[in-house]
């Protein structure tokens, strides 16, 4: 495989250095994604999604390092950071106390944040890309099931995001959510 970027996967990057909402594939069905830092581009994947902002949100990266600037690893034991590296990458989403300076827009009404070092390989190259993590969450209008096809996501979305197109994993489940300090089940995988 070569390590020359596409057309369409650069049109991509451009979209979300537009602050661009952005359709991709990840291990169990498309997520809707967008540059963390982007309070613009956050507001149109909540109102996209009819979220509230008070969820709080996922980051998905293609490594740790990429999650460090908005998480406070300080605060997990070694023990507590062992148990999170044994699972990633991977389909666990681990919930970690967020520095302070990390934006409500993805932390909600919470001083914690969700983030994943995921697998797949079209999301690694986008963030490895992109040099940044990714807002995710599941790409599907409020009360449908979440897309699994580039066909679904145009079905739901129209033209309204880029789509990254690609095959999702062979997941059945979203990643399962722990909570990094106490080890707590929120979402089974």
């Amino acid at each position: 495989m070569s390590n020359e970027i596409s057309p369409a996967f650069d049109a991509i990057i451009t979209a979300l250095k537009e602050e661009k909402v952005i359709a991709y594939p990840t291990e169990a069905v498309f997520g809707l994604g967008c540059d963390p830092d982007s309070e613009n581009a956050v507001q149109e994947l909540l109102a996209l999604k009819n979220r509230s902002w008070e969820k709080g949100l996922i980051l998905i990266a293609d490594n740790y390092e990429r999650l460090c600037p908005y998480i406070d690893d300080e605060q997990l034991s070694d023990i507590q950071k062992e148990t999170i590296f044994s699972s990633w990458p991977g389909p666990v989403t681990w919930v970690i106390p967020a520095k302070k300076t990390t934006p409500k827009w993805l932390t909600g009404k919470f001083s914690t944040l969700a983030v994943r070092v995921t697998t797949h390989p079209l999301v690694k190259q986008l963030c490895s890309g992109y040099e940044k993590p990714l807002v995710s969450t599941s790409a599907n209008l409020s009360g449908l099931e979440p897309c699994r096809s580039v066909e679904e996501v145009r079905q739901q979305f129209g033209n309204r995001v880029p789509i990254l197109v690609g095959e999702v994993g062979g997941r059945k489940n979203p990643s399962e959510i722990r909570d990094a300090l106490t080890g707590k089940l929120y979402r089974q995988g």
